[in-house]
């Protein structure tokens, strides 16, 4: 264990300053990675999609006993954007105000991953130059003689840091494109929510509409005939 922690101070010190910071971005990607990892499992794993189904079934025939099961204690964007559409309507700003409410979850880490990507590469060029420099200054000198292994130190910080950084954005890559897979996925089945509410439960004034015009039958025509024989024997 000392043997391996004393490798790495090494592979440290030869890499420069700028290891510091690409060890940093390569602790919180991992992290980071590890989070969405679990928390993608837990909505669109293998076990979730049965019930997923289920919840669009009952969104596309009103069932809303069958809703309340479903969307009872489900803490997934799915469930969440369901349950508002149920209790304040299946029109377009619920749905808009719903779904922007879920994004901070779906999109969490994203940008930490994506910054990772662009700087780790730029921080091992960073470190490429330093390097370069501390050769040419060693090149430069006033000396005649230049010790082989003091020019060779300048030049192992450049690769060291170079490779490093590339690394650390390759470590980023893998988990990002696959996250961001995973939130175009939710994001087309939150669509399938929103469809099917709107296709499902109908807003309160057309329920409204629909129950009056059962409680109040159209006239026939020959009670409207009667009506208006009566009104001219009136007048």
């Amino acid at each position: 264990m000392i043997q391996y922690y004393g490798q790495f101070m090494h592979v440290m010190e030869r890499g420069g300053f700028v290891m510091w910071p690409l060890l940093i971005l390569s602790i919180l990607t991992v992290t980071f990675s590890i989070e969405r990892f679990f928390f993608w499992q837990s909505i669109n794993g293998r076990g979730r999609s049965q019930r997923f189904r289920r919840l669009i079934e009952a969104l596309r025939e009103n069932r809303r006993d069958t809703l309340r099961a479903l969307v009872d204690k489900d803490t997934s964007p799915y469930g969440i954007v369901a349950s508002e559409m149920m209790e304040h309507g299946a029109s377009d700003a619920v749905a808009v105000a719903a779904v922007e409410a879920q994004r901070p979850r779906i999109d969490r880490f994203m940008g930490l991953l994506s910054t990772t990507i662009t700087v780790a590469p730029m921080l091992g060029i960073l470190g490429t130059v330093t390097g370069i420099i501390k050769s040419f200054k060693l090149l430069g000198g006033e000396g005649t003689m230049i010790d082989p292994r003091e020019l060779s130190g300048g030049i192992g910080e450049a690769l060291v840091a170079t490779a490093s950084g590339l690394i650390v954005a390759i470590l980023a890559v893998f988990p990002y494109m696959a996250f961001r897979a995973q939130i175009d996925r939710a994001m087309g089945k939150l669509e399938s929510v929103i469809a099917s509410a709107k296709t499902g439960l109908k807003p309160q004034s057309e329920s409204r509409l629909e129950d009056s015009s059962v409680k109040s039958p159209k006239l026939g025509e020959a009670e409207v005939n009667q009506l208006l024989a009566l009104l001219e024997r009136e007048s």
